[in-house]
Order: C-alpha cells, then structure tokens, then sequence
C-alpha cells in the first residue's frame, strides 16, 4: 500500500533538511575560516583567497548556500507565522525553546542579510564599500575595520548567539523529528549533547570575531 506524504510535510522536512545541509555545514566551515584570524593577517586572507579560487564559486555559492538559505528562510518565516506559542499557559522548556527557535529565525533573516551585502558584495551604503570576496588580499583590514565600530561588534556579536542556538537547537529537533533518536532518555541526554555542542561552537564564533580587533583573540594567548 502506496504511502502519501503531504506537500506541508515534505516542504518542512525539505526545511529542516537544509537547515543541516548545507546550511549548518557551511557555518562550521565559516567559523573554521574566520578563526584563522587568530594567527593573523596573513593566514586569513590565504584562507579567503583559497575559498575564491574554488573553480565556479559564485555557481557553488547559489546552489549550494543562496538557494537553500533563501527557501530555508523564507519558509521559517511561514512556520514561525503560523505558530501559535502557549508558553505562558504550559510554560515547559521544550515549549520555549520552539518559541526562541522562532525568534532567532527571525534575528537570522535580518542579520545574515546584512552580512552578506556587508561583507560578500560590499552593499551596505555608509560602511564597508569593499567586497572580501572581490579582495581577499585586503579581506583582514575589511573586517577589522569594520568590528572596530562598537555597533557593527554588537550586532555581529548577537547574530553569531542566534546562529548558534539555531543550529544547535536545530541538530535536536531534527534528530528527533527524523527518527534518529527514539526514546524520552535518549532524546534527554541528546540535548545535553546538542547545548555542549552549541556552548563549544558560541565560544569559537565569538573569539574569531574577538581575533580580528585583538591578536589572537581571546583564547589566543592559551592556544599560541
């Protein structure tokens, strides 16, 4: 007997999906690439100027991230308009923690819509006029310049915590949601794992951040 699935449940599994791959895999390789920061100048603009050189970027760049980023966002903000949170009247943590998954999703849109004017195509009128991508040689002052501005800081330092507790988040329901974890303890100590997980990758997203206006960042001293 043929199973049917609903247009609603491939479309929210298409979502979840790309919201691990490639989405979450491209941010781990985007926090890899930043902390090369750490041990300076150089070392990050090699790292950019690799990344420019992969035959047909700017293809792999729209399959591979813009596409999947746009759907991936345009359709959390369908999800996150048709929610209807409870969390006064049954105030549990899993019911908070869908209410918070909504509101990053909300944060991200905005956020990684700045990054990428900003930073990948130079866009954003009054700040930095400079793609990185168009000038990996010069791709460590563009940032340092711009993390110098306390606000420009402030606003990247809140768009990495809600990138992180969006993914990490994420990893657990779609473990759940797929089937991969089964069970009431199972799924408990996967949530363990999930916010150790998103504690481990917070800390390298904000000391990268922290490496491009003070040598080697926070853990710079320790590691080098």
């Amino acid at each position: 007997m043929a199973v049917r699935l609903s247009r609603t449940f491939l479309l929210r599994k298409l979502h979840q999906l790309t919201g691990i791959v490639p989405l979450g895999v491209f941010l781990l390789e985007h926090f890899y690439t930043n902390s090369k920061a750490m041990t300076g100048r150089g070392d990050f603009n090699d790292a950019v100027k690799d990344l420019q050189s992969i035959p047909y970027i700017l293809f792999v760049e729209i399959i591979g991230i813009f596409i999947p980023l746009i759907y991936h966002a345009v359709y959390g903000l369908f999800i996150t308009w048709e929610a209807r949170p409870n969390n006064l009247a049954y105030p549990y943590p899993r019911n908070w923690f869908y209410t918070i998954q909504r509101v990053t999703g909300i944060v991200l849109f905005f956020f990684i819509t700045f990054h990428v004017l900003n930073f990948r195509f130079g866009l954003i009128p009054g700040l930095n006029d400079l793609s990185v991508a168009d000038n990996p040689m010069r791709a460590f002052d563009i940032v340092s310049r711009e993390f110098g501005n306390s606000v420009i800081f402030a606003i990247y330092l809140v768009g990495i915590t809600a990138t992180v507790w969006h993914l990490a988040n994420g990893l657990w329901l779609f473990a759940v949601d797929w089937g991969i974890v089964i069970g009431e303890r199972a799924q408990r100590l996967t949530g363990y794992a999930c916010i150790a997980f998103g504690l481990l990758l917070l800390a390298v997203g904000i000391n990268a951040e922290i490496a491009f206006i003070w040598k080697g960042g926070l853990l710079g001293g320790i590691l080098y």
